[in-house]
């Protein structure tokens, strides 16, 4: 069966754009608000009718990730991006990892059904929310490794809040890597059809 890599492409923007804020929220302490808004979104919407549904059915709220993807395939081995790349080699090896436990995975969605209970009283952009995805991602996710070492501004990076925004952003990742595995994505393709995600994005960007 041949793979739907326009929606691939899509899926793999997603995790991009939460690597890329999570880059910019350790090093300048402040990010995208719309493109953040959309990727906290994302996680709520756990039964979209497609897969630009969940990142409200607007390739324009990917601006951001797809970009990035043009940055990272076409630089695997520069040195610049290497924490970028980390991150997103580091979300996927997690999602596979979860996947392969059903306990894990059993509590994780249990997690976001009440937190789906509770969104109603709260902003999407609130503290409360970010704090709510924190702590999904530190009790359902991280300890089931890899730890992922964020890197940026040591002051910064002491910043509680700023702590539970970069949480609550891997988390985002966690859910668009969930998405593209479901919909065929896979490790392979970062290096045999990288021509093809890069074409794909740059016609989604032409056409946004």
């Amino acid at each position: 069966m041949s793979k739907n890599f326009y929606d691939i492409t899509i899926a793999f923007a997603g995790i991009c754009q939460a690597c890329y804020l999570v880059q910019q929220l350790a090093y300048k302490g402040k990010i995208d608000h719309n493109a953040t808004e959309i990727m906290i979104k994302s996680t709520l919407n756990i039964n979209p009718k497609s897969t630009l549904d969940v990142y409200g059915n607007n390739t324009s709220n990917l601006y951001i990730g797809l970009n990035t993807l043009l940055t990272t395939l076409t630089a695997l081995n520069n040195i610049l991006y290497s924490d970028l790349i980390r991150y997103l080699l580091s979300l996927i090896v997690l999602e596979r990892r979860l996947r392969k436990n059903p306990i894990a995975n059993e509590k994780l969605k249990q997690s976001i059904k009440l937190l789906q209970q509770q969104i109603n009283y709260f902003e999407p952009m609130s503290n409360g929310v970010f704090n709510a995805l924190a702590g999904i991602y530190i009790d359902g996710i991280s300890y089931i490794g890899p730890r992922i070492k964020v890197t940026g501004s040591s002051k910064i990076l002491q910043n509680k809040l700023i702590q539970a925004k970069i949480r609550a952003l891997l988390f985002t990742g966690i859910r668009s890597v969930v998405l593209w595995q479901q919909i065929g994505g896979n490790r392979l393709q970062l290096m045999f059809s990288r021509h093809i995600l890069i074409t794909n994005a740059k016609k989604i960007l032409n056409n946004s």
